[in-house]
């Protein structure tokens, strides 16, 4: 029997989407992580892919967390494993070269949020859902990286408060927060979607050096973790990687020849 599929994936001008297909709430299993992770291995080799933008099916989640039945019928054991490979999965995610937004088209609750702060960017539609962490209410804690992405993001009080309280909350408060970029208005979720594939479009080549917006990414994500004298170190490497690339030589020529450059991604 053929696998189920968990995640759906479109490639187009330059963007791959992967929406999160487990109505209603998108909930993520084992299976659904390991297809998640394999997309993201996929596109990562795929230099036609210049943004990732990752959403959920429906018009109701994003993502609902993990799911609960599936967690109810395992021991500690292979909840723990289970728990490792999410994390690694979302650390591929984050680590990808290639810029990632998550566009947030209903409730984003629980590790559909800790799905989403793996994301370098975040937009949400207004009003279609709630976000936050209420993983307290169970008796566990946010155990995808949400702790520590979530600190990494709004201070360790301000997270503590948050996942203490297992509040849910408005996208609105969401930004104000600095979880999210964005809070957009959008007729319906189709619409939300074409904004964000058409924010995503200035990240694509030709008009933008895709290659230097990763290396960008990288720099941020992998170096904004280390001591400044480490960070500084991956800076010059990626700086240096980019100075070899045809892109660099597109960019400083048409400078030069007072025109606009036209990137390749490479």
């Amino acid at each position: 029997m053929a696998e189920k599929k968990l995640i759906s994936v479109e490639k187009e001008n330059g963007i791959a989407i992967f929406t999160l297909d487990d109505p209603p709430a998108n909930t993520y299993t084992h299976e659904m992580m390991k297809q998640l992770d394999a997309a993201i291995i996929d596109a990562r080799f795929d230099t036609d892919v210049h943004v990732i933008v990752l959403t959920g099916s429906g018009e109701k989640f994003f993502c609902a967390g993990a799911n609960i039945d599936m967690l109810s019928q395992s021991d500690p054991t292979w909840k723990y494993f289970f728990c490792l490979h999410a994390n690694e999965t979302l650390s591929r995610l984050e680590h990808t070269p290639k810029l990632v937004i998550a566009a947030l088209n209903g409730h984003t609750v629980g590790g559909g949020l800790e799905v989403a702060m793996a994301a370098d960017l975040r937009f949400a539609r207004s009003g279609a859902g709630k976000i936050g962490l209420p993983e307290v209410t169970l008796g566990v804690l946010p155990g995808t990286g949400g702790t520590q992405r979530l600190t990494r993001l709004v201070g360790k009080s301000k997270a503590i408060e948050l996942m203490a309280t297992g509040r849910n909350f408005e996208m609105e408060e969401a930004a104000e927060l600095g979880i999210i970029n964005a809070a957009w208005e959008a007729e319906s979720n189709d619409a939300f979607i074409d904004k964000v594939k058409e924010y995503a479009m200035q990240f694509t080549t030709p008009a933008k050096a895709s290659m230097a917006v990763g290396h960008i990414k990288r720099a941020c994500q992998s170096g904004g973790e280390l001591p400044m004298e480490q960070g500084l170190a991956i800076e010059r490497e990626l700086q240096a990687k980019l100075f070899a690339s045809d892109d660099a030589k597109e960019g400083l020529n048409a400078f030069v020849e007072k025109r606009k450059p036209e990137f390749a991604g490479r």
